[in-house]
């Protein structure tokens, strides 16, 4: 059940256990998470499936951080048997399944936090909404780590709140969030349950138990930075409890890596090779908040084509908010419209060759450095992460 790459917690002073949804995109932040944590002595040990289990260690291969696998159940209704993460189910239409299924995990769970030696405190992801229930047992703070940003949180909170999204007649007409005049968004800005007027169903279900957990928890944990976001995180905190800390951009936490060119098995580094890369000019992206900051971070303008989730909202929060990217047209205007390669063919033109282009490289480069000084010494993300260990250890680091 239990695999430590290196390391004895028993000899830390504080320990934290991290937990990760089952999904790529949610294991990758919490990986470079569990670095920053290290860095400030903490003992960390992460929870996952035995399936999942290959790409935390190999990741963390050179840290003391612990694994502990738990079993997940083969028979789970809708889910097919031996699937363990989101990438593996055949149609995303059963994620919210695959989530509500997750809580098949929590008496192997409790029982090996039995096991371990006191917790400080835990971070897990939203989806994971019933670890609340297990750290409250064992009188854990637990932290939520979300993979979005306070612009597509605050704008998911406030359309829900005022329900601005049934006053529209047509799913493209837009609509101005009420705390936010500037901004304007359209109902296929969204997704279900957020476009019903009474939702149901499962996904609506899940969705509030993610919520009403979250809500109950110590806090949150944005992987964002102060910076980026000051108005949104300003009013997510003023507006909305728990209270939000914002540590990141986390991808930033990962050291340079040196790989071997001739090995048969040599795998370029997504962010460091190639996005980095002199020649990388543009990002056609489906805008997931994990590509947007790695975007940021490489100071890379990005071609906004977002797909599903909060996505939408990121392209707007990109091209509107920050301007670090233009967004790709549709043939028919509309968010969630087909896109030919005209279309396509005619922004990367304007991004490479025209005016704007060149506005959106420069506030690229901008925000870019913004987002290395967040992570340095005396940078805001840096010691916010440091002012939330001091306060939920009880301890200087």
């Amino acid at each position: 059940m239990s695999s430590s790459i290196c390391g004895d917690i028993d000899a830390q002073p504080h320990h934290v256990v991290l937990f990760p949804f089952m999904s790529k995109g949610h294991i990758i932040p919490i990986l470079h998470l569990t670095r920053l944590l290290l860095h400030r002595h903490l003992a960390v040990t992460i929870f996952t499936t035995q399936a999942n289990h290959a790409i935390i260690t190999e990741s963390l291969n050179d840290t003391s951080a612990s694994i502990l696998d738990l079993p997940f159940s083969h028979n789970v209704p809708d889910i097919p048997a031996g699937i363990e993460s989101t990438e593996k189910l055949p149609s995303i239409s059963l994620s919210h399944s695959f989530a509500n299924a997750t809580k098949v995990m929590q008496s192997d769970f409790e029982r090996a936090l039995h096991t371990l030696p006191h917790v400080s405190f835990m971070v897990s992801d939203g989806f994971l909404w019933w670890t609340l229930e297990s750290a409250s047992k064992f009188n854990i703070p637990r932290l939520v780590l979300y993979g979005m940003s306070y612009y597509s949180r605050s704008m998911s909170r406030a359309v829900a709140t005022d329900r601005l999204l049934f006053g529209a007649e047509l799913d493209d007409e837009l609509i101005t969030v009420t705390p936010f005049p500037w901004i304007r968004v359209t109902r296929n800005d969204f997704e279900p349950p957020f476009t019903e007027p009474e939702p149901k169903g499962l996904k609506f279900e899940v969705t509030m138990k993610a919520v009403r957990a979250t809500k109950n928890s110590y806090g949150i944990i944005f992987n964002s930075f102060n910076e980026l976001e000051p108005l949104f995180v300003d009013f997510w905190n003023r507006k909305y409890i728990p209270k939000a800390w914002s540590v990141g951009p986390l991808c930033l936490a990962e050291p340079p890596k040196v790989r071997n060119e001739a090995h048969d098995n040599y795998k370029p580094i997504w962010v460091q090779e190639i996005l980095m890369h002199e020649s990388v000019q543009g990002f056609l992206s489906h805008c997931g908040w994990n590509s947007v900051l790695e975007s940021i971070c490489a100071g890379v303008p990005i071609l906004a084509w977002p797909m599903v989730a909060e996505q939408p909202l990121n392209a707007r929060m990109v091209v509107e908010e920050i301007k670090v990217g233009l967004r790709v047209e549709t043939c028919n205007g509309s968010v969630r419209g087909f896109v030919k390669w005209e279309g396509l063919e005619k922004m990367v033109k304007e991004l490479m060759e025209e005016e704007k282009g060149k506005e959106v490289r420069k506030k690229s480069k901008e925000v870019a450095q913004m987002a290395k000084k967040t992570m340095e010494e005396a940078g805001s993300s840096k010691c916010t992460l440091d002012l939330l260990i001091d306060e939920i250890c009880g301890k200087k680091t």
